[in-house]
């Protein structure tokens, strides 16, 4: 029987006076099958995000049919608990059906039609949970690396301003949630300020912008914390609050594959030990260096805090890290601050150290 019940306070306690700490639920822990993540996420966050059930895949999976089953709940245990909700995501290029663009013929749509399936998805998803999700990310990952829209159905159909419209839906549909534009690699300087063109941009155009999510999708050594603490000094530029929406801190080594899933079995026996090294555990060295890692993130959102109203983690526990499955099937990393036993480990310590060490240092 894993005890939660440590001596460590809980994380939420902790940065209380600083910005909020979330963590991404997955089904199990929506639907309370896995209790020791969900006792986690009860002991240590004060916000939540879903993984996927808000995704258009899962949300809207029909022309004429939405399953809100999870995302009920989803709510509903946010608000049991007394926690900010966060809807994760409205427009994103990726995990949107391919019918979302097409006729009933299989034509591509016009612009008009395809502004009235935006606008009828978020009317129709944000009015349901008006005055229940506090925030959305309205739209995701829109910037390519080097500074240009990325080309999607909503881009090619709609054109540029389809932001612009995303924003004014979301905002029409429940004018008191805040609204979010979430993003990846903003630590490269040419995507960085990409994105506040972009920010700019919506300015220009009247539509409100209340925060600023950057990913952090990191790793043990990338991106160097100097490039972190610049990416949000340069972003605070824009006056609107900041958050570091995925967290996790990758051990192991990167295998760009354009987003695609590979299986570890796919490889000879010498490549499968070098991208998947720690079958079996994390060495205490390594655990030393996740440790490490956290406790300069923690120390530089702390310096930042001002700017920065939360820190959420992509997931509760390592046993349903994303990175174990993209982009190779079948590895184990150990990205989190809570093991597959949902036991503690060192890098959890750490962050808590570095925030009581401000304290009383």
């Amino acid at each position: 029987m894993t005890d939660i019940s440590s001596s460590l306070p809980g994380l939420k306690e902790v940065f209380e006076d600083d910005f909020r700490i979330g963590a991404a639920l997955n089904l199990d822990q929506i639907y309370g099958r896995d209790h020791e993540g969900l006792a986690i996420v009860v002991k240590h966050f004060n916000s939540i995000s879903p993984e996927n059930i808000l995704k258009w895949e899962e949300v809207h999976p029909e022309p004429d049919r939405y399953d809100f089953e999870a995302a009920d709940r989803y709510v509903a245990l946010g608000e049991k608990h007394n926690m900010q909700i966060i809807g994760h995501c409205l427009v994103w290029f990726f995990q949107t059906p391919d019918w979302v663009f097409v006729d009933k013929s299989g034509k591509p749509l016009g612009r008009e039609a395809l502004l009235e399936r935006m606008r009828d998805h978020i009317f129709t998803v944000v009015g349901r949970y008006k005055g229940r999700i506090h925030g959305w990310d309205v739209v995701n990952e829109a910037i390519m690396m080097d500074g240009s829209l990325r080309k999607c159905g909503w881009l090619d159909i709609i054109g540029e301003d389809y932001l612009v419209k995303a924003f004014e839906y979301a905002r029409e549909a429940d004018p008191d949630a805040e609204l979010y534009y979430n993003e990846y690699d903003t630590e490269h300087p040419i995507k960085r300020e990409a994105l506040i063109r972009l920010i700019r941009r919506l300015q220009d155009s009247g539509v409100r912008v209340d925060g600023i999510g950057t990913q952090g999708h990191w790793f043990l050594d990338y991106p160097p914390i100097a490039d972190v603490e610049k990416t949000i000094v340069e972003i605070s530029q824009l006056k609107i609050p900041q958050m570091i929406t995925e967290l996790d801190v990758g051990v192991l080594p990167f295998y760009p594959v354009d987003s695609k899933m590979v299986d570890l079995s796919a490889f000879d026996p010498k490549t499968q030990k070098k991208y998947n090294p720690y079958p079996d555990g994390l060495p205490d060295a390594v655990q030393k260096k996740l440790a490490e890692r956290y406790s300069e993130l923690f120390a530089t959102f702390l310096k930042h805090r001002d700017k920065i109203s939360r820190v959420t983690f992509w997931g509760v526990h390592d046993k349903q890290a994303w990175r174990s499955y993209l982009p190779i099937r079948g590895r184990a990393d150990y990205p989190l601050l809570f093991d597959r036993q949902c036991q503690p480990k060192p890098a959890l310590g750490a962050v808590i150290k570095t925030a009581l060490s401000r304290e009383t240092g």
